[in-house]
C-alpha cells in the first residue's frame, strides 16, 4: 500500500492511476507552502466532495496537535490540489461550526475512523474546504 512521499510520487507520475483509489477510499494530493521553510510540501489525503468543493480532514490520527499541512495552510491558505490528472489552485479554509456537522458526515462516510480519531483527542479536528480558484 502506498504511503507518504512514495504515494505522492506514484500519484503524480500516473495522474492518480496509482494512489487515487486507496485502502477502500479515495485520495488527493494537497500541496501547501511550508510556514517556516517556504518550500512546497505535498501530502496524500483522503477526500470527499461537497458541491464543487473538495474536503479533507486534519485528523493526524487523533494526535493532540494539528498536522503540519494544516498549520501550513493556516499560514497561507493558497494551495495546490491534484485529483487524478486534474491539478488546480485552491483556497483552503476551515469549515465553520455551522457547516461542520454535514461535512463531517460526508467524510466519515468515506473513512469511518475519523469518529474514533476525534475520541482520542481533546482538540476539535477540523474539516478543510478546498475551493477551486
Amino acid at each position: 500500500m502506498l504511503f507518504g512521499q512514495e504515494h505522492v510520487e506514484r500519484y503524480r507520475e500516473t495522474d492518480g492511476e496509482e494512489g487515487h483509489d486507496w485502502n477502500g477510499t479515495t485520495a488527493l494530493i494537497l500541496t501547501t507552502k511550508g510556514r517556516r521553510s517556504g518550500e512546497a510540501r505535498s501530502t496524500p489525503l483522503i477526500y470527499g466532495t461537497s458541491g464543487e468543493d473538495y474536503l479533507v480532514v486534519a485528523s493526524k490520527g487523533g494526535a493532540p496537535e494539528h498536522p503540519g499541512w494544516y498549520l501550513n495552510l493556516e499560514a497561507d491558505p493558497e494551495v495546490e490540489v491534484q485529483v487524478r490528472g486534474d491539478r488546480f489552485h485552491a483556497h483552503a479554509r476551515t469549515a465553520t461550526a455551522e457547516e461542520k456537522p454535514e461535512l463531517w458526515s460526508i467524510m466519515t462516510a468515506s473513512w469511518p475512523a475519523y469518529d474514533e480519531y476525534q475520541t482520542k483527542t481533546e482538540r476539535e479536528i477540523p474539516v478543510v474546504v478546498l475551493e477551486r480558484v
